[in-house]
């Protein structure tokens, strides 16, 4: 028998390694307090971040978790009731930070939420003494912690904001002023590594500008409120660079940190 009678051995398929699939990020708690309330560009950035959203409303009964170790963070939206409501569901939600706070969950509350945060803290929310309203675009200037932490984090905070209240709050103790305005000087907050409040609006889409100023009309003739075509040219001019904020904000308050080798 000749070489070439033999039978030809098979070739070795070559295939690819198998990788090891990620699993599935974690979802984001979302607490609302309206019926129809939505997480607007914020919801919708974690979605595409991959993160599912686990709304929850306490204002109707939902319980909030015992623990975070099944959430990637949380998020604090706002509403029209004020952090020294005595609803117990206010009551209720203001506790439940200490959840996020123990565990060094990320936390981040937008305008209610953060006036939660700094009453979690022990700070004080408060009306302004003149009755006065930040009720559209307004001004946002950087203290010295927030000009480091934004070097920390690489990404630069918006200069104008939207913005929808008639309270504010101090600095509570133990916490770092990132950012200040005018007549409620303490827009945005740090508590820790991993908890943020921001008195501003980052999550609002034309459609919500367009339901808030007409629903709240009254609150854009408050002392202080910008009418509502204000608003609307506002986006055009502003967004922009809130929008690049908010993305590069998610992703700095998501990092997982890793443990050192």
């Amino acid at each position: 028998m000749t070489a070439h009678a033999l039978p030809a051995r098979p070739s070795r398929i070559s295939r690819p390694a198998r990788r090891r699939a990620r699993p599935a990020p974690k979802p984001v708690l979302i607490v609302l307090h309206q019926e129809h309330s939505t997480a607007g560009r914020v919801g919708r950035l974690l979605q595409a971040r991959g993160h599912a959203l686990d709304i929850r409303k306490p204002r109707y009964g939902d319980p909030l978790p015992q623990t975070m170790r099944d959430h990637a963070g949380a998020v604090i939206f706002g509403g029209p009731m004020s952090a020294n409501d005595p609803d117990d569901f206010v009551k209720a939600e203001i506790d439940w930070i200490n959840v996020c706070l123990k565990e060094a969950a990320p936390y981040l509350g937008i305008c209610l939420g953060a006036q939660m945060l700094a009453r979690t803290l022990g700070g004080r929310v408060y009306t302004h003494p003149e009755g006065r309203a930040e009720v559209g675009y307004y001004g946002l200037d950087l203290t010295d912690h927030g000009r480091d932490h934004a070097a920390e984090a690489g990404f630069d905070w918006p200069g104008t904001v939207y913005q929808w209240h008639r309270e504010g709050f101090d600095c509570p103790p133990g916490a770092e002023c990132l950012a200040t305005g005018g007549d409620f000087p303490v827009q945005a907050i740090r508590s820790g590594p991993r908890a943020y409040g921001i008195q501003f609006h980052p999550e609002v889409t034309p459609a919500m500008m367009c339901r808030w100023s007409v629903r709240g009309h009254e609150r854009t003739l408050m002392p202080g409120a910008q009418l509502r075509h204000l608003h609307l040219e506002g986006w055009y001019q502003h967004d922009p660079a809130i929008r690049r904020w908010l993305d590069g904000f998610l992703d700095h308050w998501l990092a997982v940190e890793t443990d050192p080798a």
